[in-house]
């Protein structure tokens, strides 16, 4: 049995884990090493039982507890080759805490996982997504930060059992919002964030090729809320598929999820 726990999402902060038979890796680190110890010990995550951090990309919000999370757990870290590389540069791991570097389309096993990568088109260098397949023969997949769906993107994960999608904004609401012209110009571009119609769009793929799971994630306290991004889904949904029957919907807050999704 697999699960993953949404331990936190959004533009404060982004962290996940996933469990499968008695192995764990954690995926990002955005918030302070006290608090995804907190939100760990909370759902019963055992930090032991971590065999790597995987970095999908280094803005603030992704790796802002690393530094202080690897020193006090000795976990080792990894991600694509640029990402490393500014990983290192501005101090946030040593070279022990290397653990391994993804160039375009590789994979690697850690800890009894299978992981492999695949590129985004977010603004930061190596930015990346995660399918992740579990010991037991499972498949999950991580893909926020994404600004567009593109084909490699698509069937990178198309056929997981369980996806993480952005859900960034409601485009009416960050065109109305008090964010300045440039940073919405940002957010809406190809380099910036999913819209919760995007989103949705992609989400029907994903159910007809054979996913069971979706978390909506990386949701804009500013410009989204969790109503608006689950109802774009589910009405594009409703027309083919049965929420509870043909698939499973969940929406993870600024607090991640408080249970863990099993598939």
């Amino acid at each position: 049995m697999s699960k993953f726990h949404s331990l936190f999402s959004g533009s404060k902060g982004n962290a996940y884990v996933i469990s499968s038979c008695g192995s764990s890796l954690l995926i990002d680190a955005g918030v302070s090493c006290r608090q995804l110890m907190k939100s760990m010990e909370a759902r019963e995550i055992d930090k032991g039982s971590l065999g790597g951090i995987l970095i999908t990309h280094t803005h603030s919000d992704h790796i802002r507890g690393l530094r202080v999370f690897c020193k006090n757990t000795g976990v080792k870290v990894y991600g694509t080759e640029r990402t490393m590389s500014t990983l290192l540069r501005e101090g946030h791991i040593t070279d022990e805490q290397l653990g391994g570097v993804f160039c375009d389309g590789d994979e690697c096993t850690i800890d009894g996982f299978l992981v492999r990568s695949f590129p985004t088109e977010h603004d930061a260098d190596g930015s990346c997504g995660y399918r992740i397949f579990t010991p037991d023969e499972r498949s999950c997949s991580v893909c926020t930060d994404l600004g567009v769906v593109t084909d490699t993107v698509h069937s990178a994960v198309d056929g997981s059992d369980l996806v993480v999608i952005e859900s960034n904004y409601d485009p009416e609401m960050l065109k109305t919002g008090s964010y300045p012209y440039y940073l919405k110009e940002r957010i809406s571009g190809n380099e910036g964030h999913l819209s919760n119609g995007a989103c949705a769009r992609e989400a029907d793929k994903l159910i007809s090729g054979g996913t069971t799971r979706l978390i909506l994630g990386h949701l804009s306290e500013e410009n989204n809320t969790p109503y608006l991004a689950e109802s774009s889904v589910r009405e594009r949904l409703d027309a083919s598929y049965k929420c509870g029957i043909d698939y499973l919907l969940y929406v993870a807050g600024c607090n991640g999820l408080k249970g863990a999704v099993i598939f």
